[in-house]
């Protein structure tokens, strides 16, 4: 097992572009660095050399077939990586570039195909945050960066969570305190005509709407998956986020759900089972379980956003090992949560109403 760095980082001190620098040639001679952007930590590597991307499935225990994104630190660093530039993609760039939109581009010719899981387009982010952008334009090249954690468990936003889960399988990990939105970028495909939504995230159909007009999602993100998808996207055909706890949603009416988890969560925890439940600020004080964790308000989705992946590793941390979820409006920042939440729970689902009318649970 290799011995893996971990480096706090400032830009404010002197010390730092040292710390950036070591992390740009570990990149450079093939290795893998984790570091923070706005949405999660990423794992870096080299994203034109396959033998680095190698790794980073390797280091992840990541299925091959699933994509990666390619970073870069400044506009110009795009075009020699992808074919074509569409005019709606122009406009998304001016839009929200640099921040948390990830865009499907046809590919060109020097991206290996281990960076795209086989596929003719290419994924690329420009990210916002100034650590991840001094690394990469110190690197000199686009960095492939999933998420920085064991594949299928929740995503780390913190050096921490990095830590826990890649600890003497990565060269270096680059601490930058926590991320800010907490869930992953947007993924939208601008490699066709219309351009589409392969993961919801920060940028909301709505607002990419303001820009281009019409955009469409993907059906392949609204429902479980088929076994026989070839994802477009990271993300969208396998388990993602998963605590080792088991995670049920539960949708209905506030007062509904609240017995609904407590009936549960009381034959759980009478059969010795310890038992979480995730709530909102509003809804905490209705639960009855050993662990009751709020995401924040219902009134703030950027709130809950950016501590869902942060209280799914809690539960772990705590012991949980069945943990019930309230579930969310999928309006504009909603989607995202609940795609996430969907993911982490394997798509297990006990919505009130059905059950009431006899159909049962879904999943």
């Amino acid at each position: 097992m290799m011995k893996t760095i971990l480096a706090k980082v400032d830009l404010s001190q002197p010390e730092a572009m040292e710390i950036i620098r070591r992390a740009a040639k570990i990149l450079q001679e093939g290795g893998l660095v984790a570091f923070p952007t706005e949405t999660v930590y990423g794992l870096g590597g080299n994203g034109l050399d396959g033998a680095a991307c190698e790794k980073i499935y390797l280091a992840k225990g990541r299925p091959s077939d699933n994509p990666l994104i390619l970073h870069i630190s400044e506009l110009e660093e795009l075009k020699p990586i992808v074919g074509e530039i569409s005019p709606a993609a122009q406009r998304l760039m001016d839009a929200f570039w640099p921040g948390p939109l990830t865009m499907v581009f046809p590919k060109s010719d020097i991206v290996p195909e281990k960076a795209t899981g086989g596929l003719d387009t290419v994924a690329v982010r420009f990210p916002n945050h100034p650590v991840a952008r001094a690394i990469i334009r110190e690197a000199g090249l686009p960095i492939a960066a999933p998420s920085a954690n064991s594949s299928g468990k929740p995503s780390p936003t913190r050096a921490s969570h990095v830590a826990f889960d890649l600890d003497g399988r990565i060269d270096m990990i680059v601490d930058g305190g926590a991320a800010e939105w907490g869930l992953e970028s947007t993924i939208v495909d601008v490699s066709g005509e219309v351009p589409m939504i392969l993961r919801p995230g920060a940028v909301t159909k709505e607002m990419m709407e303001e820009v281009v007009g019409r955009v469409e999602i993907d059906p392949a993100i609204l429902r479980k998956p088929e076994a026989d998808l070839k994802p477009k996207a990271p993300g969208m055909k396998y388990t993602h986020y998963s605590p080792k706890a088991e995670v049920i949603l539960v949708k209905g009416e506030k007062e509904a759900v609240a017995a609904k988890i407590n009936a549960l969560a009381a034959e759980d925890m009478a059969q010795g089972r310890k038992t979480g439940v995730m709530a909102t600020e509003e809804t905490k004080s209705l639960y009855h379980a050993d662990i009751i964790l709020s995401l924040g308000s219902r009134m703030k989705p950027e709130e809950i956003g950016a501590n869902l992946f942060k209280y799914l590793r809690k539960f772990d941390f705590l012991g949980a090992e069945r943990v019930y979820s309230e579930v969310f409006s999928e309006e504009g920042e909603g989607m995202a949560i609940m795609n996430r939440l969907h993911k982490a729970a394997g798509y297990r689902i006990i919505d009130i109403e059905e059950e009431a009318n006899g159909k049962g649970a879904c999943d």
